[in-house]
């Protein structure tokens, strides 16, 4: 394709998905309401599931009675656990439970941590929380700390972000996605982080990090959280919310990255990654590609400004995350106690004030996931 045709489809695209582009290049979204912003997110979701249509034929039947009909839940005997995704049944399970979302899915880089919660009352699914290594430079979160000069990758690596969490359905309409917020500060969490990376070398300086999971962050997927808001645990404030995003990503452009990189390469610009090139290799092609093509990067900025939010999982974050303190001071976390603040304070209110739940299907899941 050339470049003034391409061009055109990305513009009208920009328009379909109900962006405005202004006269300096710059785009302005008409509906950031959720019900806008699905929209704006719906054909990277979309395309995603298209592209797993043979895996999901293959797999989905199998993995299909590990989901709960309305009717296998029983509020009061909901029982969770905490399993980290390590063999092969797990991952299978987590990656159609993630083409739920309304948000594409990301593989995650650096290191990574993916847990199932489970419903030990029947064996079902309830949830789903994965983490990844931070972004080193986010602003929202550097604001709060003045790193030790010379550290702050050491220190900014004893933190994760989340970067997928949330309930499935129907546990989801009995706020167990609360749950699963929850469980991001359990003890376990970072135990498990601790095992799995306790003497671990970096790839790129081959140096040890310490050990330490001192914080976590995320961002919530459509502007202001309703899920993270007021989420507290016997007073405590579990997400500390830092304010917003600038509204920068290439989620919207998603769909056309694959003739990005095709013009490029008809250009002689490779496309190919290389070592460290991580997280940042798509809005780096297209950063070049709408160079190229005569438009701002500015397109880039879509104006979907996201909640940020902070989880500590220590009492002095700020003081070891500035070198004042040796070692982190660890909140006390057990998961089953959370667990039984979530059933008090959530579950059980929310399944006696709402109807409907009951009547989920998990047949529904193959209407949403496969393409007739």
């Amino acid at each position: 394709m050339d470049s003034a045709k391409l061009a055109e489809l990305l513009l009208k695209r920009l328009q379909e998905l109900g962006f405005v582009v202004t006269e300096d290049g710059s785009l302005r979204p008409l509906l950031l309401d959720k019900v806008g912003l699905r929209q704006i997110h719906r054909p990277a979701s979309q395309l995603e599931i298209a592209a797993r249509q043979d895996w999901l034929r293959q797999h989905l039947s199998k993995y299909l009675p590990f989901f709960a009909n309305g009717d296998d839940v029983v509020p009061e005997r909901i029982d969770p656990i905490l399993v980290e995704v390590t063999k092969e049944h797990d991952h299978h399970l987590f990656r159609i439970a993630r083409l739920l979302w309304s948000v594409p899915f990301s593989q995650g880089y650096g290191r990574r941590l993916r847990f199932l919660i489970i419903d030990q009352s029947n064996d079902k699914l309830i949830g789903l929380l994965a983490l990844q290594s931070p972004p080193l430079s986010f602003p929202a979160r550097d604001r709060l700390f003045r790193y030790p000069p010379g550290r702050k990758t050491e220190m900014v690596n004893q933190t994760m972000d989340i970067h997928t969490l949330g309930a499935v359905p129907p546990y989801d309409r009995l706020l167990g996605g609360k749950l699963v917020a929850l469980a991001a500060v359990s003890n376990e969490i970072r135990q498990t982080y601790w095992r799995k990376y306790c003497g671990r070398t970096t790839e790129m300086e081959r140096r040890i990090l310490p050990p330490h999971l001192v914080a976590l962050t995320t961002t919530s997927a459509f502007g202001r959280s309703s899920l993270y808001n007021r989420l507290r645990y016997n007073g405590t404030i579990i997400a500390e919310s830092l304010g917003y995003t600038e509204g920068y990503g290439a989620f919207h452009l998603m769909e056309l990255y694959p003739l990005f990189r095709e013009f490029l390469e008809s250009q002689g610009v490779s496309t190919r990654g290389g070592f460290g090139v991580g997280p940042r290799r798509k809005w780096q092609i297209m950063v070049r590609a709408l160079g190229r093509l005569g438009l701002s990067s500015d397109l880039l900025r879509h104006g979907v400004k996201r909640e940020v939010f902070l989880f500590r999982l220590v009492d002095n974050l700020e003081a070891y995350m500035e070198g004042r303190d040796a070692e982190p001071v660890y909140r006390n976390l057990p998961f089953s106690e959370l667990v039984a603040w979530w059933q008090e304070r959530w579950l059980l209110p929310r399944a006696e004030r709402i109807k409907g739940w009951q009547e989920w299907r998990k047949e529904q899941i193959k209407a949403l996931l496969l393409i007739e």
